[in-house]
């Protein structure tokens, strides 16, 4: 009995988070902290040179529960200084609705840039 309570509680544990599925053509030197990331949100543009390196799904596993837009973009966040890239763009997002998913869904595409990624235009992160 006891086994299956703690298998119970692992999977839920586990599973509280959006799903994610990703995909890199090449892995760049990981980003530290102090670099900057930019959110290119549907409207923003992503500049002309700038290298595209993966990208990646974040969507629900059935029992999510933080997985709101901006969660989904920190985790985005996270996964782009890892493989090395300094642009995160937004090419798809489905808000949650009743009949559907209590998540947001989102597909990103992650790039590197040599530019100042604080001049572009951007979606500014909201920090709760």
């Amino acid at each position: 009995m006891r086994k299956l309570l703690f298998g119970v509680v692992t999977f839920l544990l586990v599973s509280c988070g959006a799903s994610v599925k990703s995909s890199f053509t090449e892995q760049l030197k990981p980003l530290t902290i102090e670099n900057k990331v930019a959110f290119l949100d549907l409207e923003n543009k992503v500049p002309e040179n700038a290298k595209k390196i993966g990208n990646a799904k974040y969507g629900d596993t059935g029992f999510s529960t933080d997985c709101d837009f901006n969660t989904n973009l920190k985790n985005a966040r996270n996964l782009a200084r890892e493989k090395g890239a300094n642009i995160v763009k937004v090419t798809e997002k489905k808000e949650p609705s009743i009949l559907g998913s209590s998540c947001y869904r989102i597909k990103v595409d992650f790039y590197f840039y040599e530019g100042d990624v604080t001049k572009l235009s951007q979606y500014q992160l909201q920090i709760n």
